[in-house]
């Protein structure tokens, strides 16, 4: 009988099916969400879905990432077919986010060399990376998958949504703090104001 048990790196044993599962049912329900984003076209609200649908997928890169090296089955990657065509995602996702795709970000932090992207391309291919396991998953190679994703989190999509995740945390704290500041100095004036009546009365 096959042992399809895996010790962690903190010493716990994981059932590889179940983990695979778990891993798996996250993924599809964020590429699920990604598409829904993009076709419904509504740049007020997406920054905040975004936000809130790619610190939910670094949570399960977090967990591969967590675990000790995935061995694949074989030596090269089963053929799974073409990859998805995700043309129509990144550039529907760059004309809703329009003046803020472009962002920049360090790629290496103890490397620290700026780089500029689109937030459109970034998740498109984070979309891509994960998309490929999950067709392995859904093949049943449950080995692969999870090679494929933990490997390609470490090596790449990790790294690209992270930069991403910063980004739209930044524009969110841009908004927050620019309308705070306005209502400050709204609310400073009409002070002045009353104060300087006060002052005329006395």
């Amino acid at each position: 009988m096959t042992d399809h048990t895996k010790t962690d790196v903190t010493g716990g044993v994981i059932d590889e099916a179940e983990f695979a599962a778990q891993i798996a049912a996250q993924i599809e329900s964020f590429l699920i969400a990604l598409r829904e984003i993009a076709r419904e076209g509504n740049g007020s609200q997406a920054v905040s879905l975004l936000l809130l649908e790619i610190s939910q997928v670094l949570l399960a890169g977090a967990r591969l990432g967590a675990q000790m090296d995935f061995q694949p089955r074989e030596e090269y990657q089963p053929d799974v077919g073409p990859e998805a065509d995700i043309d129509e995602l990144r550039l529907r996702l760059a004309q809703m986010l329009d003046s803020i795709d472009t962002y920049s970000f360090v790629f290496d932090p103890y490397v620290p060399e700026v780089v500029v992207s689109q937030l459109s391309d970034d998740l498109a291919s984070i979309a891509t990376d994960l998309d490929n396991g999950l067709r392995h998953y859904k093949r049943g190679d449950i080995a692969e998958a999870l090679w494929w994703w933990q490997f390609s989190y470490v090596n790449s999509w990790g790294n690209l949504a992270g930069a991403a995740l910063n980004a739209l945390l930044t524009v969110v704290a841009h908004d927050r703090f620019d309308t705070d500041f306005e209502a400050d100095a709204e609310q400073v004036a009409v002070a002045n104001e009353i104060l300087g009546e006060t002052g005329t009365q006395a």
